[in-house]
C-alpha cells in the first residue's frame, strides 16, 4: 500500500510467476478485478486500524462497467487506485483503475458489502 485515506487508497503489486490468477504468462482478468477488490480492501482496513477497530470482512457486491485493457504480463508491476464513493447502510460504491507503467489497462465499478460485526480472518 502506497497510500490510504477515506476516500482514496493506492497500492502496488508485481506479478509473481506463481501467482494462481496468471494464465499463459499474464495475470488474468479476474485477477485485474480482485486486485482492484482487494486495494479497496486494504484502504478500508488501514482505516478501520487506524481507529482502533478491527478490519471487517467484505465481500464484492456488485460489478458495472469492467473495462479490460490490457493484460499485464508476469514480473510486471500494476499500479491500483480506487475511489470510494457513497455508502448506503455497508455497501460501499468504488470505482478503480489498474495501471501498468502510465497506461490504464484496467478500471471497473463496484459494490463492496462491509460487515463490520465479522472480523477478517488474522
Amino acid at each position: 500500500m502506497i497510500s490510504a485515506d477515506e476516500k482514496h487508497t493506492l497500492t502496488t503489486f508485481t506479478i509473481a510467476p506463481d501467482n494462481i490468477m496468471t494464465e499463459n504468462g499474464f495475470f488474468t482478468e479476474g485477477g485485474l478485478v480482485e486486485n482492484m477488490a482487494q486495494t479497496a480492501g486494504a484502504g478500508t482496513g488501514y482505516m478501520a486500524m487506524q481507529q482502533g477497530k478491527p478490519t471487517p470482512m467484505g465481500y464484492i457486491a456488485a460489478l458495472k462497467n469492467v473495462n479490460i485493457i490490457a493484460l499485464p504480463k508476469i514480473n510486471d508491476t500494476i499500479r491500483t487506485e480506487v475511489k470510494f464513493g457513497q455508502i448506503v447502510m455497508n455497501f460501499h460504491q468504488v470505482q478503480g483503475r489498474v495501471f501498468s507503467g502510465d497506461n490504464e489497462i484496467a478500471n471497473c465499478e463496484f459494490k463492496i458489502f462491509v460487515n463490520p460485526d465479522q472480523p477478517s480472518a488474522p
